[in-house]
This record gives C-alpha cells, sequence and structure tokens, in this order.
C-alpha cells in the first residue's frame, strides 16, 4: 500500500490513519458476517429436526438470539470506529493536503504560473482534493476492506466445502478481469469528461471577470452562449463516461451473477451424487446472496477509483514541480543590485537580452522604455518572482539565486500598479506589509501615505471590510493602501512600479510626498511611464525591445539626444493634446 501514500499524497500520519481505516473497515465487514453466520445456525437448528427427526433445541435458539443481539451491538461499534476512522481522519487529511498545496504554490516562480490557467490551479486546490478526500474515506478503505474480507470468506468456505467455494467464485475473476481490461477505455472517457468540466470553470471564470465588458458592449448573447455550449458539452461527457462506465459495470455484475446459477447447478450435482448435505447446500445458496454484496461494491468502486487517478494525477504533477530555493538565513548588508548579462524568455519569447547594469545603494534608479521593452520584467527578476535564463543578479554581491525567495522579499517592498487587495479589514490589508505590527504602527503609515482622513470618514473605520480586491474603494485609494504597506515595511530596497499612476493631480500630490518619504535613504528601483516624474532620478535606465540602450542621468540623457531625449519630447508634445471636434 505504500503506491497508496505516494499516489494519495499522504502524509506519514495521514497514511497511518488510513491504514488504521482500512483495518476498521474490515472490522466493520467481518462484524457484519457475525449476523450472517448465527442465522444460519439458526436455519440449521430449525431444519435439523425435519430432517433429523425431533424437536427443535429452543436453549439453543434463545443462546442464538443473544448472540444475534451482541452482534448488532458489535457492528454498531465497529460502525462508528469505521466512520471514525475514515471520514473524520479523510477530512482532517484533506485539509492538510490543501494547505501544502497553497504552501507549494507559495513557493513556486511566477513562470509556472505564467505557464498555468488560474482555473486549473483552482481545480487542484478544491476538485482534486475533494477528490483524494473522497478517495480515501468513500472509496480506497471500503475497497481494500471488501477484497481482504472476500480472500477471508473465499479461504474460510474452502474449508468448509471447497467444490462449493470453487462454484461460488469461479465468475469472479471474468468479472474483474472485464474491468480491469477496460481500465483505459473508461480513463479515456475520465479525461474528457474532467476536460469539459475545467472548460465550463474557465468560461464561468471568464463571464465573470468581464461581465463589465459584457455589459458595456451587449455581447450577453455572444459571450452566453460560449457558456451554453460548455455547459452542454460537460453533460454530454458526462453522459457518455457514466454510460460507458456503467454498462462494463453491469456486464460485470451479471458475469458475477451466474455465479449463483453455479453454485445452484453444482450443489444439486453433489447433492444428488451423496457428497453433500442438505444444510451444506442450504448454507452455500444463503451464502451466495450475501457474498456477493461485497463483491458487487468492489466492481462499482473499481471504475470510480480509476476516474479519481485523474485527479490525483493531476495532484502530483503539481507537487513535483521544482520550488525556488536558497540560503533561509541569508544576510544582506549592502544593497547595490547588479544585473550580469541577464537574459530572460516568456516560454519562447525573448524580453530581456544581455542587460548589465549597476543599481548603486541608497540611490534612485528609473526604468524607462517603450511599452513592452522589459522594465516591470526587470524589476520582477530582481524580487527573484522568476530566475534569469541566462546571466545572474547580485545584491550586496550575492548571487540571489543563492537567497531563499521568502529571504530575500525580507529586503524589499513593492508599490505595483496592479494593487492586489483581500477581501478583510482595511487594517489588516494594511498589515501585509509588515506582520505583527500594532495598531499605532498602522495608522502612521496609513497617515504618511495619506490613507487615514478617507479610512476613519469609513462606515467601521479601520475595521471596514474593502471587498473582494478592495472592490469597495477607488483606484487612487487602493494605490494609497498599498504605498501604506511599503511604508509599514520599511525595506531597504522599493521596487515602485507607476505608483501614482491611478491618482487624481490632487491625490497624486499628495501621495508625492508619502513616496518621497518611502525611498529616503533606500535603493529605489523605479519603474515609469511619464518621464517627468522620474527626470531628477540619480541615474536613468533606457531600455527598448529587452536591451539597455542608455544610462544616465536625466540630463546627462537629454543632452545625447537619443531614445530618452525622443520619448521626453513626445510626452511633453501631448501634454498639450485636447478632445476637440
Amino acid at each position: 500500500m505504500l503506491g497508496i501514500k505516494t499516489l494519495l499524497g499522504l502524509s506519514d500520519d495521514g497514511y497511518r490513519d488510513f491504514r488504521r481505516g482500512v483495518a476498521a473497515c474490515v472490522l466493520s465487514n467481518l462484524s457484519l458476517l457475525l449476523p450472517f453466520a448465527i442465522i444460519l445456525q439458526v436455519m440449521i437448528t430449525l431444519l435439523s429436526p425435519l430432517l433429523n427427526g425431533g424437536e427443535p433445541d429452543t436453549a439453543r435458539l434463545w443462546l442464538l438470539f443473544a448472540c444475534g443481539a451482541v452482534a448488532a451491538a458489535l457492528h454498531m461499534i465497529a460502525y462508528r470506529n469505521e466512520y471514525r476512522k475514515t471520514y473524520t481522519v479523510a477530512y482532517s487529511e484533506s485539509e492538510k493536503i490543501r494547505l501544502e498545496v497553497a504552501e507549494r504554490l507559495r513557493r513556486l516562480p511566477l513562470s509556472f504560473f505564467s505557464q498555468k490557467d488560474l482555473t486549473e490551479l483552482t481545480a487542484n486546490m478544491m476538485a482534486d482534493c475533494t477528490a483524494i478526500e473522497h478517495t480515501m474515506s468513500h472509496v480506497v478503505p471500503g475497497l481494500c476492506a471488501d477484497v481482504i474480507t472476500v480472500i477471508f470468506a473465499c479461504v474460510l468456505l474452502a474449508f468448509y466445502d471447497w467444490r462449493m467455494s470453487i462454484a461460488l467464485f469461479a465468475a469472479l475473476p471474468f468479472a474483474l478481469g472485464l474491468i480491469l481490461l477496460t481500465k483505459g477505455i473508461q480513463a479515456k472517457f475520465g479525461e474528457r469528461h474532467v476536460r469539459a468540466k475545467l472548460n465550463v470553470a474557465e468560461q464561468v471564470q471568464e463571464y465573470l471577470e468581464g461581465i463589465k465588458v459584457v455589459k458595456a458592449f451587449g455581447l450577453a448573447g455572444e459571450k452566453s452562449l460560449a457558456l451554453k455550449n460548455a455547459l452542454r458539452d460537460m453533460m454530454w461527457e458526462a453522459l457518455k463516461f457514466e454510460g460507458v462506465s456503467g454498462i462494463f459495470v453491469t456486464l460485470a455484475m451479471t458475469i458475477l451473477q451466474t455465479g449463483i446459477g453455479l453454485v445452484a447447478l453444482v450443489g444439486v450435482t453433489l447433492l444428488t451424487g451423496g457428497s453433500l448435505s442438505p444444510i451444506t447446500f442450504l448454507a452455500f445458496v444463503v451464502i451466495s446472496a450475501k457474498i456477493y454484496s461485497p463483491l458487487i461494491v468492489i466492481l462499482t468502486l473499481l471504475p470510480e477509483f480509476f476516474y479519481m487517478l485523474i485527479s490525483t494525477k493531476r495532484m502530483q504533477s503539481l507537487r513535483q514541480e521544482p520550488p525556488m530555493t536558497g540560503d533561509e538565513d541569508a544576510e544582506l548588508t549592502d544593497f547595490t543590485v547588479e544585473l550580469r548579462r541577464v537574459s530572460f524568455a516568456y516560454k519562447e519569447r525573448d524580453v530581456i537580452r544581455d542587460v548589465s547594469l549597476t543599481i548603486p545603494q541608497n540611490s534612485v534608479t528609473a526604468f524607462v522604455g517603450p511599452s513592452g521593452s522589459g522594465k516591470t520584467t526587470i524589476a520582477r527578476l530582481i524580487a527573484r518572482f522568476w530566475d534569469p535564463r541566462e546571466g545572474e543578479i547580485r545584491i550586496g554581491g550575492k548571487n540571489i539565486r543563492d537567497i531563499d525567495p521568502e529571504r530575500l522579499m525580507r529586503y524589499m517592498s513593492f508599490v505595483f500598479q496592479d494593487v492586489t487587495l483581500f477581501n478583510d479589514t482595511v487594517m489588516n490589508n494594511i498589515r501585509i506589509g509588515k506582520q505583527g505590527a500594532s495598531d499605532a504602527e498602522v495608522f502612521a503609515a496609513a497617515g504618511q501615505a495619506g490613507c487615514d482622513e478617507f479610512i476613519r470618514a469609513m462606515p467601521d473605520g479601520y475595521d471596514t471590510l474593502i471587498g473582494e480586491n478592495g472592490s469597495t474603494l477607488s483606484g487612487g485609494e487602493r494605490q494609497r493602501l498599498s504605498i501604506a504597506r511599503a511604508l509599514l515595511k520599511d525595506a531597504p530596497i522599493v521596487l515602485l512600479d507607476e505608483a501614482t499612476a491611478s491618482l487624481d493631480p490632487e491625490n497624486e500630490a499628495q501621495i508625492q510626498g508619502a513616496i518621497s518619504a518611502l525611498v529616503r535613504g533606500r535603493t529605489v528601483i523605479v519603474i515609469a511611464h511619464r518621464l517627468r516624474t522620474v527626470i531628477g532620478a540619480d541615474k536613468i535606465a533606457v531600455l527598448e525591445d529587452g536591451r539597455l540602450r542608455e544610462e544616465g542621468a536625466g540630463a546627462e540623457l537629454l543632452a545625447q539626444n537619443g531614445l530618452f531625449a525622443r520619448l521626453y519630447q513626445i510626452q511633453q508634445e501631448s501634454l498639450g493634446w485636447t478632445v476637440g471636434a
């Protein structure tokens, strides 16, 4: 069963509890055999006088009745134990698996997420974990227990009468063989069903995320049609999968049920030949009706288990993704950033090409250039959201590949153009910058970022829930909360990606003071499209098509009359542009 541990991704404790769950299921199955054995004894006690003469043994019947009551109580205890050691343990282990998946996703490079669809990752955390949970609680323990019970019963009945035992189980290999031989066909339809479900999830997500565009451009019919088609495809794939699996399971059950006729045929032959007693014959006829119950369960659970393997294989694929690693105890005292012949590509598309640059400590360095030139990509390479394809990035002389990403993040604060907020209180969203910060520290950071006034005007002040991704806030308010986070973190390296892009002129002027306080005495990397905002930076790096074209102070670059001067002139001319007829 070591394969089960690896397949389901169980922890050591989870695997130990899983084995206990299988044992509990076996005990529960065996406890069901006790009432059945007692019933057989009752039948023998009642039939013996008819076959051999005499009166029924009343005392024995009362004793069997008492044994039956005890057997019922034992089964209740065994079933309670089975529930506790299968369902309860499965739910607990499922929680651990989800947390493990979330932790692994957190440590993967962003390149992984650019290759994966968000819907698929959501399915990994929710649907696949639910499938594993169902497998652990409803499928595998019962399947293993039924197999063990059937083997035990087969051996026991062989000692009772091996000929009738062979007749009883003769059809089983053919029924199981049918299920196993059609495993590939079932897997094919199962994978198609899973893909159809993922497609529906993608269409639902796209429809909801684009609902503003759908309403603005009257696309309700077109976009809902794609969702409708995806739902219809999922329905048909489900019907096909259930139909194919159902056909094979039904055929297997039919083959298995022929064992009852075989028992009757062999039993009558042996009975008429005088080598089998009537009571033994009757016992096997009754046993055949009972013993096929776990066999039918096995035939039913196997296709379900094969279907679950699709989810567990996807989970295994996720677990095999190598996380970013490095020294968790690395210490940085010098915050000079060096790029040495750095190249990077998204899949096959080159984005950064052979860039070498030094960003001095305690200075402001701005990255500028046309859209798509690689400005944001370089900033995220410095933060080790990705690792370069070629070359290296050093901070304080240390290659950041050798530093644990989470350790590296302690030295960096971020203010991105696309702000991400959580459906939590304002207080907790700011406190993300520094876990464990006091309320006073949060208030101070919010005040510096110009947030305090609008926050206190909210219904519950700092305890106000701001909705999913700050849906109740304006763009400028969301940006200022992001700046408050960075102020609270107080890291020596600051990365600003168009930090004032979402602000109106009044708010922009207010935030400039907060940003000035944020960047003072730090190594600052600024990504800017409005060149006038960075003309006073200590160094400006001009990128084009992923290459470093120019670098130097603003006045120097203007004097060179190169790419920077041309972009600057275009922006200055655009300031006089107005809307007219």
